[in-house]
């Protein structure tokens, strides 16, 4: 049924039926008692009270807490969207961020050095905007696919190594560690990311995310850009998933029995509101977040800076997908 519901979403139409895909946009004025159609599927969530604080401050470019919309799934138990805590500007570091710096050497990136020259491996965003050819400029912007930080996980192996292990990027670990305190993960620790590039048009087949040593641990999924249809099913292929739709800003929580369900993204589609633009409410300097590259959140705020940034956006998704491998009292893999 997981592959049925995929091969739906993903078909190449004009006019696909997504008569079935949760809009939570349709929530927010809406009273949950009305019954409207998939309404009963979708919660609020409540953000856990004692966990904001005035002592945990809200990081430069997030809304405050108190006014982030949170709502849960009643058939996938564990699963949590917030939509869109961020500003405008949080939205703009991080996409400068995936693009520019996350791709960059001692990172992994899926492009070879069989196909691609060694700057275009080592700084694919640098060698992107050098080249002038048109051409070149297509193939290494839709060949990028994805990047891996912290623990690097083997594809072929399905496994994480502590030889393939860099330093996990310190503001991404203060923004996930934010997000973890608000809802209650008072041990996650941000160890392992994967931060996936879909052009329009691209595909994430079915799967689950097993190979962490620790799957007690939440996993946080933030998306940014063009618009996703997100599938959730069960433990198995048999059981009918459920379609969501991801927005530019947007985080899923993915913890106790959705850790390790199946899921996908059959179809990434055209944004009907660019929500990375627009005057920013900002928050104060906060030092739990000073690892932030200050210098670059200034910058994206600056349309000629911002330019080349909104030139990919415009018709791709960013997904970036943190999770921790370790449990809680364990330093290092062990062989």
């Amino acid at each position: 049924m997981f592959k049925q519901a995929f091969k739906r979403y993903k078909i190449k139409t004009e006019s696909p039926d997504l008569q079935d895909v949760i809009d939570l946009d349709q929530y927010e004025a809406i009273n949950f008692d009305s019954g409207c159609h998939n309404l009963e599927l979708v919660q609020p969530a409540i953000v856990p009270e004692i966990q904001i604080s005035p002592s945990l401050r809200v990081p430069v470019g997030l809304q405050s807490p108190n006014d982030w919309r949170c709502y849960t799934l009643a058939n996938h138990p564990g699963l949590l969207v917030i939509r869109n805590p961020f500003t405008p500007t949080g939205q703009r570091y991080w996409i400068a961020r995936s693009l520019r710096d996350y791709p960059q050497a001692p990172n992994y990136v899926n492009l070879d050095a069989k196909h691609f020259s060694v700057n275009a491996v080592s700084n694919w965003w640098g060698e992107l905007h050098q080249s002038g050819h048109k051409t070149v400029d297509q193939r290494l912007k839709t060949a990028m696919r994805w990047t891996t930080l912290g623990y690097h996980h083997n594809w072929d192996t399905k496994v994480y190594d502590e030889a393939k292990h860099t330093t996990f990027p310190s503001d991404l670990s203060s923004l996930c560690q934010y997000f973890s305190l608000v809802l209650g993960y008072q041990h996650f620790i941000p160890q392992a990311a994967i931060v996936n590039y879909y052009p329009i048009g691209t595909t994430l087949s079915g799967h689950t995310d097993h190979s962490e040593l620790n799957l007690a641990a939440p996993l946080f999924s933030l998306s940014f850009g063009q618009t996703a249809i997100f599938l959730i099913g069960g433990m198995t292929l048999e059981e009918q998933p459920t379609a969501l739709y991801l927005r530019s800003g947007d985080v899923l929580v993915m913890s106790e029995k959705s850790r390790l369900c199946y899921h996908a993204v059959p179809r990434v589609m055209k944004t009907h509101k660019k929500s990375w633009n627009g005057n920013s409410k900002e928050m104060h300097e906060d030092p739990f977040n000073t690892s932030m590259d200050s210098e670059l959140y200034d910058q994206v705020k600056d349309e000629d800076f911002w330019m080349p940034f909104e030139g990919y956006i415009n018709d791709s998704r960013i997904n970036i997908n943190v999770r921790q491998v370790l449990p809680s009292d364990v330093s290092q893999i062990h062989i």
